[in-house]
């Protein structure tokens, strides 16, 4: 039975990551509502979210949607749709948000809060999300690594940071570890270049993270990634740490060495990456900024290609 002190969560795009963060509320309480696809709604309905964790396996009833209007009512919505969908999700639910509410995005990018921010009227947050997770079928989440979050306001925001502290202790409350950030910003940037490096990689070589870090080539063509993508924020003026980012970046592929990318997942279902939101973001700040980026928009090129090779509707 739903704990009366938890707020209601909506969870507006209901893919892996949203499936996954969404129905760990659900596991710990939270009345949760999820807002999706027709066939994975309808699984729901019928059976529960199935969650199949690393060290559980249980169907968690939730609610579950098809219409943005269904974030109407909610305290929380996490913001869980495609970087290319951004300002579309966020025209879509603007009208049914209730004047208190947060909206949570846990994107991939470092620009989407501040693109949600014009067209709706209530406190937007950033979280970095460090997940392996995919849908495995219709209403059925397979978790496959770490399952942690930093979130943060908008840099200056008293009161950002505040809801911030409040969504963290939600998440916390349901073993999700999650740590409130002073600098969002540079949080969003170093996740960014995380996925800069694993994401075309693994779409490209059709390769698990570990196996890609065995081979000599996968390691030697990240740190020509991230090398880039650090010459270009801290041409934009994002606060990256001095040094140690490259052992970060490898760290991320070791602790999770079975998962394969988002990109490479979407290319094996035809669908739409977020390749211009990743490197391609990267190579545009880059040229707009002065800073060479070849590797970064060699890598966004041979996806897009990849893209059209492999989508099942024309684009």
């Amino acid at each position: 039975m739903n704990d009366i002190s938890w707020p209601r969560i909506a969870v507006f795009g209901a893919g892996a990551v949203g499936c996954y963060f969404g129905g760990m509320l659900a596991r710990a309480g939270a009345p949760v509502t999820l807002i999706g696809r027709a066939a994975h709604v309808e699984a729901m309905r019928r059976d529960g979210l199935r969650i199949e964790a690393l060290t559980f396996d249980e169907n968690v009833r939730v609610a579950a949607a098809t219409d943005p209007s269904a974030v109407a009512g909610h305290d929380v919505v996490l913001f869980c749709v495609k970087s290319g969908d951004t300002e579309a999700g966020a025209q879509a639910i603007a009208p049914h948000l209730a004047p208190e509410a947060i909206v949570v995005s846990l994107q991939n990018g470092v620009d989407n809060p501040a693109r949600i921010r014009p067209h709706v009227a209530v406190e937007v947050l950033g979280t970095v999300v460090y997940v392996g997770c995919e849908m495995a079928g219709p209403g059925h989440v397979r978790h496959t690594g770490r399952g942690d979050l930093v979130i943060g306001g908008a840099r200056g925001s008293a009161a950002g940071a505040q809801r911030a502290r409040e969504v963290a202790a939600l998440f916390e409350r349901a073993g999700v570890p999650c740590v409130v950030s002073a600098d969002v910003d540079a949080d969003l940037w170093m996740k960014l270049i995380v996925n800069c490096a694993y994401n075309p990689l693994s779409a490209l070589a059709r390769l698990q993270y570990g196996r890609m870090l065995a081979q000599p080539e996968g390691p030697e063509l990240m740190r020509a990634v991230v090398d880039e993508a650090i010459a270009v924020a801290r041409a934009e003026g994002v606060n990256l740490p001095a040094e140690g980012v490259v052992d970060k970046v490898l760290a991320v592929g070791q602790a999770m060495p079975t998962q394969v990318s988002s990109t490479a997942q979407d290319i094996r279902l035809g669908k739409r990456t977020e390749i211009d939101a990743l490197n391609g973001h990267v190579a545009r700040r880059g040229a707009a900024l002065g800073v060479p980026t070849p590797v970064n928009a060699t890598l966004a090129r041979l996806v897009r290609l990849l893209e059209a090779a492999t989508a099942t509707t024309p684009r």
